[in-house]
């Protein structure tokens, strides 16, 4: 248990991904805050998870999209724990709730994508390091196709906000080096419980196959399991010389040339 006395606030951490990274982080020992915005009931099964992992927690409830919640969620965490040793910025609004074309996107819409993203790790992160002791850990989750290609166009306000959330680790990671605090990004494939089951019946079918089928070269879709693993990774004393850093966890995707069929890559 490598992270026995720790205390951890995961955003998001009610379903899917950060469901996922909160109870592999109380498996290895961690006290863990689960944030949700809407589903208590969701926080309180992965509060019950964390338990039944035999450590512990709390459930905390803010609105990621304004900065004045997200400060007083990290007020929250000094008042319950006293201190803060690894913050997760998971959490997002629902895919309504910001995807849309560019050409079609409201500036309400773009504000939320933005404001949840970008805006919430600036002000979570910053909050986060005045609570932390030397050697803490500031990890964010994101999407890296998303800001790097414009394939997906009612995606476009979310890739711009990731992409800007991905800068700002990097700019943290040199602010906070002298403490010892590592910044880094993790960016899952497609994962299961995740995004990908809010999309259409037929659509998760057809990406399942997609990548099932090849495009994933270990020839299946990630868990919330395996990104928590990632997290727990860089969480451990023995990544404090990794920082700055965009790990992409997809099980090889990111491999495969776009250009060529996965019949013709993988032989």
């Amino acid at each position: 248990m490598s992270l026995k006395g720790k205390f951890a606030l995961v955003t998001g951490g009610s379903r899917g991904i950060g469901r996922g990274i909160a109870l592999k982080l109380a498996a290895e020992g961690a006290r863990v805050a689960v944030h949700y915005y809407r589903n208590e009931k969701a926080a309180r099964d992965t509060l019950d998870g964390i338990r039944r992992a035999g450590a512990n927690g709390i459930v905390v409830q803010a609105d990621v999209t304004k900065a004045d919640e997200v400060k007083g969620l990290l007020d929250r965490m000094e008042t319950e724990f006293g201190s803060l040793d690894i913050f997760v910025s998971n959490a997002r609004p629902e895919a309504p709730e910001f995807f849309e074309a560019p050409l079609k996107i409201t500036l309400e819409q773009w504000n939320t994508a933005f404001h949840s993203q970008a805006t919430a790790f600036l002000v979570g992160a910053r909050e986060a390091a005045k609570l932390m002791s030397d050697g803490g850990r500031v990890i964010a989750i994101t999407w890296a196709p998303g800001g790097q290609t414009g394939g997906l166009q009612p995606w476009v306000a979310m890739g711009a906000a990731k992409a800007a959330l991905e800068t700002l680790v990097r700019y943290f990671a040199v602010a906070l080096a002298q403490r010892g605090i590592t910044v880094n990004s993790v960016s899952p494939g497609w994962t299961e419980d995740s995004v990908l089951n809010s999309l259409p019946p037929a659509a998760q079918t057809a990406i399942r196959d997609w990548h099932t089928q090849g495009w994933t070269p270990m020839r299946r879709l990630g868990t919330p399991e395996d990104i928590g693993n990632v997290v727990a990774l860089l969480c451990r004393e023995e990544a404090g010389w990794i920082t700055g850093q965009l790990i992409v966890a997809d099980g090889g995707a990111s491999l495969m040339n776009s250009e060529v069929p996965p019949a013709l890559q993988l032989g």
